[in-house]
């Protein structure tokens, strides 16, 4: 399963390459939520694409705030830390040394968090998405190509809230699953995530690793999703899941028993604004698909 990614989160990047429009609207609507308190995760990069007017100001006031609130915890754990020095000169208690160990782990923590938001070069790990996370990603509406933000763990429509957490694994979708599980969406509803990198679990003598890859040929990947509009009262949710299918010989050789689909460009509109029930037409999008080698190495 490809659980992370580094993607292209800067979404005048789909702009540039693939004459997208920007649903200004949607990404608005994301950050003002993530302004009034809810619990969003977007990667670094996809933030500061934004230079000026009205998202940027809420960009700004957003890591305002979560830096003002993690400096407020760094000195609660500063003072945590020194009352469990304290107590540790006179006598040792099991709770002192707790404190000791907590606290110091926590600043060490929160500092790293600030130096990352306080910081203005980029870095690669600032477009890297997690389950959960969201990205943008490149969809067909109104007769175009038009990027959204969406969360890497896709909710179907008409699904219950707790579908999350009865299906933690759907930010990605195997092809042997797309006439069953994913049926609704498959033929339906789908997208492209670009990236430039992905990143897998695998089991080695030493246990487990990480392993990051990527295309030898540094070409970005094009990769293959569906994606839902997902609603309840109010509340609206706009998620994806990345396509799977069986491992290049090179992830297979790796340890992993999938990748990506990874489609090419001449075949980008007709994934994205597929006929409804023609599903030889996509299967043989996904035999056509590209294969770059995948190197690897262990991520940092």
């Amino acid at each position: 399963m490809c659980y992370s990614a580094q993607v292209w989160a800067d979404y005048e990047k789909y702009v540039r390459h693939y004459g997208a429009n920007i649903d200004i609207r949607t990404f608005h609507d994301l950050y003002v939520r993530k302004r009034q308190g809810d619990k969003l995760k977007t990667p670094k990069a996809m933030d500061v694409a934004f230079k000026a007017g009205e998202i940027a100001d809420l960009v700004r006031e957003i890591h305002g705030a979560e830096v003002a609130g993690l400096e407020q915890e760094l000195f609660k754990q500063k003072k945590r830390l020194a009352d469990a020095e304290r107590t540790l000169q006179t006598k040792v208690t099991k709770k002192a040394e707790n404190d000791q160990r907590i606290a110091g782990n926590k600043i060490e923590q929160i500092k790293e968090r600030l130096t990352n938001l306080k910081r203005t070069d980029d870095q690669p790990r600032d477009s890297r998405i997690y389950p959960g996370m969201y990205a943008p990603v490149m969809v067909w509406e109104d007769g175009g190509r038009v990027i959204k933000p969406m969360r890497y763990q896709c909710r179907p429509a008409g699904k219950p809230e707790f579908y999350d957490r009865k299906f933690p694994g759907t930010y990605n979708a195997r092809r042997d699953s797309l006439e069953g599980f994913w049926k609704p969406l498959f033929s339906h509803s789908h997208a492209v995530m670009i990236a430039d990198r992905f990143y897998e679990n695998v089991e080695t003598p030493e246990g487990n690793a990480v392993l990051e890859f990527a295309p030898r040929s540094g070409e970005p990947m094009l990769i293959a999703c569906l994606w839902s509009r997902w609603s309840a009262g109010n509340d609206e949710l706009l998620s994806f899941a990345a396509i799977t299918d069986d491992p290049e010989p090179e992830v297979a050789a790796a340890g992993h028993d999938r990748t990506i689909i990874n489609i090419k460009p001449e075949h980008v509109d007709a994934w994205l604004n597929p006929k409804a029930g023609e599903l030889e037409a996509l299967y043989a999008i996904f035999d056509d698909k590209q294969h770059p080698y995948y190197e690897h190495r262990k991520a940092a």
